[in-house]
């Protein structure tokens, strides 16, 4: 499942590929990976040479869509192979493998940001692979077929962005009980349409201003129980910036919500985030400046980062996992891409839980994984824990529930 708009730039990402495959479910994300793909040449089919066009459908039964994949296979300089991973149902760009080898007639590669993995073995004609495509925890048949020019399945392009300068709000919108029993919750885009489901106000507010719900004094009690699904449609062309998705919805909560507040500063108890011996673990991001920044959920407690600096995957974490404002006091301000693995303890994803999220082996079990905070540690080299520190409050002076639509 996705929390908040682990967003992705688009819907339907590869990453909640992996729920389905793993749960048997299929809920909203939302972290961009689009990036450039070098031209492929087709040569005449050989077992030998791996380097062209393939394509093939995955077939997700849990979600009862089929999904046409299209791998982007070429050298570098150096020789090395490289391939480039498109889903083009679903509306994104490629991914990079971050590593990829053809040896004795098997093709292998691994995607680590979506935690996708592929095996094939090549026919003896060389014109199609044999393969399995394997995602959190499931694995389904991914059969190749070599492409020509003429029989290439066409790239869509991904949505062009928002202008960075545009203030956007929502040309139209509606905002609807979410429907009772439904399972999960998410923020998201489908095509034009943003898009939120069973979310309350509290996690309008903490999309929308980054505040955790303790960081929002005199809200009342349907804050954090009403639950809401949103459609509209940005008054400005492109694909906003998760900065632009924030004032979409601060005028949303505005219009339709009448919410008014004032600012103040409290001593609040947090977590802490620093810096442990030794420095970051992490990798600086790889994408462009203007390139979607991702904060999505494979599992509870099995998250990827892109493109975010220390103190927005605070944010972030206060807003969708912790049950208190976290501060970054790292001092890091570079832009990293990482992954993070933990067993989830009972004070976290506390308003996901139940919701239809990819449940994390319990904490007894031999291969669960360490808790949030030796994780911080070990895998990514900072250190988190509780403490007291001042912190931005909001005062909420007046709200109203929506009107019907």
């Amino acid at each position: 499942m996705k929390i908040r708009p682990m967003f992705e730039g688009r819907f339907a990402s590869r990453i909640l590929l992996s729920a389905a495959l793993a749960a048997g479910s299929f809920t909203f994300t939302p972290v961009g990976f689009a990036q450039a793909a070098p031209a492929a040449a087709t040569p005449a089919a050989s077992p030998r040479d791996i380097v062209g066009i393939w394509q093939g459908t995955l077939h997700v039964a849990a979600i009862n869509k089929d999904l046409r994949i299209v791998n982007k296979i070429s050298k570098d300089d150096k020789g090395e192979l490289k391939v480039m991973d498109y889903s083009i149902d679903q509306q994104g760009g490629g991914i990079a493998a971050n590593k990829a080898s053809f040896e004795d007639g098997v093709l292998k590669y691994s995607i680590d940001p979506i935690s996708g993995k592929y095996e094939g073995k090549i026919s003896a004609d060389g014109k199609t692979i044999a393969g399995t495509w394997t995602q959190g925890g499931g694995s389904l048949p991914l059969n190749l077929d070599r492409a020509t020019p003429d029989t290439a399945w066409v790239i869509p392009e991904p949505p062009k962005p928002m202008p960075a300068d545009a203030n956007p709000g929502f040309d139209v919108a509606t905002v609807k009980p979410s429907t009772p029993g439904a399972q999960g919750k998410g923020f998201g885009f489908r095509g034009r349409h943003f898009i939120t489901f069973n979310t309350n106000v509290n996690d309008l507010i903490a999309f929308a201003y980054s505040m955790h719900s303790k960081q929002i004094v005199g809200a009342p009690d349907w804050f954090g129980t009403d639950l809401f699904d949103i459609d509209g449609v940005p008054d400005v062309e492109g694909q906003p910036s998760l900065k632009q998705m924030g004032l979409m919805v601060q005028k949303l909560l505005t219009d339709r919500f009448k919410l008014a507040f004032h600012r103040d500063q409290k001593e609040l108890s947090v977590y802490i985030i620093t810096l442990a011996p030794g420095g970051p673990k992490m990798a600086k991001t790889t994408a462009a400046p203007n390139d979607p920044q991702g904060f999505g959920f494979r599992g509870l407690g099995d998250l990827n980062v892109r493109n975010m600096n220390m103190k927005e995957f605070s944010s972030w974490m206060q807003s969708g996992v912790m049950d208190k404002p976290v501060v970054d006091q790292t001092g890091l301000t570079d832009k990293y891409d990482f992954t993070l693995k933990w067993t989830p303890d009972d004070s976290q994803f506390a308003q996901f839980r139940g919701a239809g999220a990819v449940p994390t082996p319990p904490a007894d079990e031999a291969n669960a994984p360490p808790s949030l905070y030796t994780a911080v540690q070990e895998q990514i080299g900072l250190k988190m824990g509780p403490g007291k520190a001042p912190d931005d409050v909001i005062v909420i002076d007046q709200v109203e529930k929506p009107s019907a639509n």
